[in-house]
């Protein structure tokens, strides 16, 4: 079977470098699997995407559509035009995509209408708020795709209210875990550790980079006020996404307490959530780490498409409501959080089981 693997933006690179891994493992075993890599280059920041192909060591591309910047409509179109060729000078008999970006929705639409096969790893999840793009992207990936790759039982139940057959649907568990869990005894303390005199548990991380969040110049504001007054002096390290980069400048928030420093890589930044005091954040990806890691994570956001990290692990949603932020500090900081538990199948497996069931599938 000739696999195509697509990767466009920053979390798809922790999801598919294990896949690889487990590919490469079963050649060894003598099956005939081939891939792949196509990197739709999403994010072209060598922060963003670059320096996950050497920290996780990844293969190069295959290929690269260099696809950048734009609106919505301008990426996906660009990434569509971009892959259909690729597909056209490189037949496959499956394309697998990862996640719920840009790039995951295009490249299905593109491959189905090709009339090939898609493998969706993370299907089902919903976070049912349509003002989300990925919540977009995860509807169209998944009313096409063949065989969906899930990383819970929400998901699960998600895709068969949906219709989708049982025998489509592999529960595996979580592919970001594999990476995590692999790279757990490389994590690299970042140079700021010293700079900025850190101590372990005594200080938080904050990373805002969803529209909800970071374009309304007044809400941006009053989140970081609020946060940085409510953190009672611990230091707060904040990895500045370029698109809040370009809101922060107008905005003049500097606190004594309050660190600006560019992205970081991914051995760096989960050196950081290891040893941090709590995360702050907006993204779904990292409130799957902190709940394997036990690190108490504050999500603004109203929902998630991931509510085991809220059920099973150490996630809460406070959203932008002030009084639920203040209410997740004063929890926070008097040391009772809640403990939480690893759901079902977040081992270090997953990828393992995923390529177990597409050595088995027939052409």
């Amino acid at each position: 079977m000739n696999i195509t693997i697509v990767a466009g933006a920053r979390p798809n690179f922790m999801k598919i470098a294990p896949i690889i891994d487990a590919i490469q493992e079963k050649k060894k075993e003598g099956f005939n699997l081939n891939y792949r890599l196509v990197h739709t280059g999403q994010h072209y920041d060598k922060n963003l995407s670059g320096t996950f192909f050497e920290e996780l060591n990844i293969p190069l591309p295959d290929s690269n559509l260099e696809v950048k910047s734009g609106t919505q409509a301008e990426q996906t179109a660009a990434i569509m035009i971009g892959f259909e060729n690729e597909l056209k000078q490189n037949p496959c008999d499956l394309v697998l995509v990862v996640g719920d970006v840009t790039s995951t929705m295009a490249c299905t639409i593109v491959a189905k209408k090709a009339h090939i096969k898609v493998a969706h790893v993370e299907a089902g999840i919903r976070s049912g708020d349509m003002r989300m793009p990925e919540e977009i992207n995860r509807i169209v990936t998944d009313s096409l795709t063949d065989y969906f790759f899930t990383t819970s039982n929400y998901a699960n139940e998600n895709l068969i209210k949906l219709g989708v057959s049982k025998s489509n649907i592999f529960f595996v568990g979580n592919v970001m875990i594999d990476t995590l869990l692999k790279n757990e005894n490389r994590l690299k303390k970042p140079s700021l550790w010293d700079d900025l005199n850190l101590s372990n548990k005594e200080y938080l991380v904050m990373t805002l980079h969803r529209p909800s969040n970071v374009d309304e110049e007044h809400l941006l504001k009053r989140l970081i006020t609020q946060i940085v007054t409510l953190s009672k002096d611990y230091p707060i390290i904040f990895p500045v996404h370029p698109r809040t980069e370009k809101l922060l400048r107008h905005l003049n928030l500097n606190f004594e307490n309050l660190h600006y420093v560019n992205p970081l890589g991914y051995l760096e930044f989960n050196y950081l959530v290891k040893h941090a005091l709590a995360v702050i954040t907006d993204s779904g990806g990292i409130t799957e780490e902190t709940t394997v890691m036990n690190i108490p994570c504050i999500t603004l956001r109203d929902s998630t498409e991931r509510p085991e990290t809220c059920d099973i692990g150490t996630n809460i949603l406070v959203g932008s409501d002030s009084e639920k932020i203040k209410n997740a500090f004063n929890i926070l900081l008097s040391g009772t959080w809640k403990q939480g538990e690893i759901p079902e199948l977040w081992d270090g497996n997953a990828a393992k089981r995923i390529v177990h069931h597409l050595a088995s599938m027939r052409r």
